[in-house]
């Protein structure tokens, strides 16, 4: 299990990360100002609203409200999670991840495997351009259709049928073949070792980083098994893989569905018909790591399967695992084709076009569910329509509580003509949103302090030499302005984005995050910047001292205030009035 990463990791990390080199490489950045300008990644836009400070290193689009570190660029566009982005910087960096969980051990150092199967990438390329024998296997691809420009574009490669190429040109020491076992590209048998992969064409399996992490081999001669998956390695996990879905991910910026299919081919040839959003399971079912990631990726997530007996068996498994994940807030559909035909011969049968078509025609979740729970059975009669709901309505109560299943289960009552149990107790409350700090118009006094300080990290000297009476302040916020202020008085040097990735195991970073570019700071200049600050910190110092000064009042008898007191309460009701709304 990884190990947290320190603060002080991210510190450095950020530091020695320039976000505008970072973000040039995926976007066309232009000069304005003292800033970088694109179109946003994040939303379709003409003109371009998207801004990258190097000062702050901080980029933030004013047309979609998307903003971020480097860190949060990474989780987005490349749709990592944090610690793979962390690691991604990290590599960039040449800095290696430590860890303070003194419990928890730290994650192992996989970079020798992960540049060994790229090596191991690379031989195989390379043998299926010079392997005198290679010609069988290029005669193969041609014959399934496939061009030499996608083959190069998803690395296809070729292991020879004879010797152990791979041991003699990776095996050099004994640690050399222990790497190489474990990544399974030998095996061993009664102490001997040799080539786990012979006379096959091999797809090279990468994960969301593009990383080599497995291969995929297709036998070209006569025996078994015709497919040979690379095994479960640390670097390799098939429930959690999908293949494909790196080179999806580098051909879209963002997708409107996804396509699962079930072989590597099928992926290949929709690419080269320019159906570039398909990725296949890797000789596993659709797991509930494969569907979580393909939520947080498309709204529309499309099984597509043969028509046969194994193809519907294989789309009732995913169906069974996306119930409990099944919120209606993505489709989930079921596309099945004809007895003989997968996506491969259908594409190049029908043309994209064709695929398309029947793809906007997929059978949604729910119709299939009802479908296949109602063959061989008479729902005619009120019997088999009873024995029907008694057969579906535990898949129904399979589903995440919420409208969706709320509407199953109204179909299953509509179709049956009687009332149907949904499992929501009579006396159940309607959910509670969780309390969470909400943004008016203009921030509260502690807001602005804190936008203020988020934004421009170099104010914090000037608010240090105010009075701290702010401090004794019961407003909401006021822990996190003080903790802000402490850490800018122990690390002044920090800036916007390392300040900011102190807090993201915050509960509300992501209002934080907000409050950072939050309008009221637009086009303020820095001398604006300053007085608003320390008048937002001088401001609730005032108002800690007149409600101190108020409870010693009020512990009094009125006959005792003195004419000052009296006329300086009168002042402060005043004010009070004044400044409320009408």
């Amino acid at each position: 299990m990884a190990g947290h990463i320190p603060p002080e990791f991210i510190d450095q990390l950020l530091a020695r990360t320039d976000i505008v080199e970072l973000i040039g490489s995926r976007l066309q950045l232009r000069k304005a100002g003292r800033e970088f300008q694109a179109r946003c990644p994040f939303h379709d836009e003409k003109t371009p609203s998207f801004s990258v400070s190097p000062e702050k290193q901080f980029y933030h689009c004013f047309g979609c409200g998307a903003h971020g570190t480097a860190i949060g660029f990474l989780m987005e566009y490349d749709h990592l999670p944090f610690r793979e982005a962390v690691e991604e910087l990290a590599e960039r960096a040449g800095l290696e991840i430590p860890s303070d969980g003194a419990p928890i051990q730290a994650a192992p150092d996989h970079g020798p495997l992960y540049r060994l199967m790229e090596d191991a990438a690379v031989y195989y390329r390379r043998q299926l351009r010079e392997h005198p024998e290679a010609q069988r296997a290029v005669e193969y691809l041609k014959g399934r259709g496939l061009t030499g420009e996608i083959a190069a574009r998803f690395g296809l490669g070729y292991a020879p049928a004879r010797g152990n190429p791979v041991l003699t040109q990776f095996g050099r020491d004994a640690a050399a073949c222990a790497r190489l076992q474990t990544v399974g590209l030998v095996s061993e048998q009664d102490g001997r070792q040799y080539d786990k992969f012979r006379d096959r064409v091999l797809f090279p399996i990468r994960d969301r980083r593009g990383r080599v992490i497995g291969f995929g081999g297709r036998l070209l001669g006569d025996g078994k098994p015709k497919y040979l998956n690379s095994p479960e390695t640390p670097i390799f996990h098939k429930g959690r893989e999908l293949y494909g879905l790196h080179e999806a991910q580098q051909a879209n910026r963002t997708f409107e569905a996804l396509i699962v299919v079930e072989g590597y081919l099928d992926v290949i040839a929709l690419a080269q018909f320019g159906i570039t959003n398909a990725v296949a399971t890797l000789g596993t079912a659709t797991t509930p790591e494969h569907l979580n990631q393909l939520f947080k990726l498309a709204p529309d997530i499309v099984f597509c399967f043969d028509g046969d007996r194994a193809g519907r068996a294989a789309a009732w498994k995913a169906l069974e695992t996306a119930l409990p994940l099944a919120t209606g807030h993505q489709a989930i559909r079921f596309l099945f084709l004809s007895e003989g035909d997968d996506p491969d011969t259908l594409v190049r049968r029908e043309g994209a076009e064709g695929f398309r078509s029947r793809l906007e025609r997929a059978q949604p979740l729910s119709d299939f569910l009802f479908e296949h729970l109602s063959e061989s059975m008479d729902t005619t009669t009120m019997d088999g329509r009873a024995r029907f709901a008694g057969k579906l309505q535990p898949y129904i109560d399979r589903l995440p509580k919420g409208l969706y299943r709320d509407l199953l289960a109204k179909r299953l009552a509509d179709f049956t003509g009687a009332p149907v149990q949904t499992l929501k107790p009579a006396n159940a409350r309607r959910h509670q949103p969780k309390a969470r700090l909400t943004q008016p118009t203009r921030p509260s006094l502690v807001a602005q302090a804190i936008a203020l300080l988020l934004d421009r990290p170099d104010l914090a000297p000037q608010a240090l030499t105010i009075s701290d009476d702010w401090r004794r302040s019961t407003h909401r916020g006021i822990d996190v302005l003080a903790q802000l202020l402490d850490m800018l008085s122990r690390s002044p040097e920090l800036t916007k984005a390392r300040l900011l990735e102190r807090w993201r195991e915050h509960p509300h970073f992501g209002y934080l995050q907000r409050l950072s570019v939050d309008p009221f700071l637009h086009d303020m200049s820095a001398e604006g910047a300053a007085a608003e600050l320390t008048g937002a910190i001088e401001r609730l110092s005032d108002e800690v001292r007149e409600h101190e000064w108020r409870q010693l009042l009020n512990k009094r008898s009125p006959s005792e205030w003195t004419p000052e007191e009296r006329a300086r309460l009168i002042r402060l009701d005043w004010s009070i009035r004044e400044s409320e709304p009408d």
